[in-house]
């Protein structure tokens, strides 16, 4: 399946373009720590990560910390939560239930929100809500169809076609992409770039 693919030309279109692979056979030295190959950031995250200019960037459900580490690396400040968090250098980690407890920010805003691998749908509008002006949003998760290749599998972790857009519609959509992925392993994966308020960009429609 190819991917539907939208950007800032407002046009809906089929793309077999891959983003640049990086080569899973080894590792990446960081001046923070190596990486895995298993924790290399999203070629999604770093395709779209020179418009995060400033901090505070949030890092949601951040497991290993490899795009909280992607962002400090450029001199950023940088939060990230989780409920099991990594303690990096250089990076300011926040031991949190975001699904069961309260939202641990309440009141700050962000430059940047960064999301992969994870789905809460309560925390759509505390998402959005938390984005400054001018702010980017990464998000990047699984979708309806992932279940013919394992987990996750639940609907309930899935998210539907188009959702992302639908979910988000109050910001400036730059790039939208659904469909599947061969690397890093094969998937059914949505993912959204946007931003709160940035001139040259398409409203996502109602």
């Amino acid at each position: 399946m190819a991917w539907t693919h939208r950007c800032c030309a407002a046009r809906r279109c089929t793309s077999t373009a891959r983003a640049p692979v990086i080569d899973s056979r080894a590792g990446r030295e960081t001046g923070f720590l190596t990486l895995s190959s298993a924790e290399l950031p999203s070629d999604w995250v770093r395709r779209w990560a020179d418009l995060v200019t400033a901090g505070p960037v949030l890092d949601v459900a951040s497991g290993s910390g490899r795009h909280a580490v992607l962002f400090a690396e450029r001199g950023l400040e940088v939060i990230a939560v989780d409920r099991e968090p990594q303690m990096i250098p250089g990076v300011q980690f926040v031991k949190a239930d975001i699904e069961g407890g309260p939202w641990p920010f309440a009141g700050k805003r962000f430059a940047a929100i960064i999301v992969t691998n994870y789905l809460h749908r309560p925390l759509f509008t505390v998402l959005e809500q938390s984005l400054a002006e001018n702010a980017v949003l990464l998000y990047e998760t699984f979708m309806a169809g992932n279940e013919r290749f394992g987990r996750p599998s639940n609907p309930a972790f899935l998210l539907k076609p188009g959702e992302l857009l639908q979910a988000f519609r109050g910001l400036e959509a730059i790039a939208f992409e659904q469909g599947y992925v061969e690397r890093p392993k094969p998937a059914m994966i949505q993912r959204l770039c946007a931003t709160r308020g940035r001139a040259g960009t398409v409203r996502i429609a109602p």
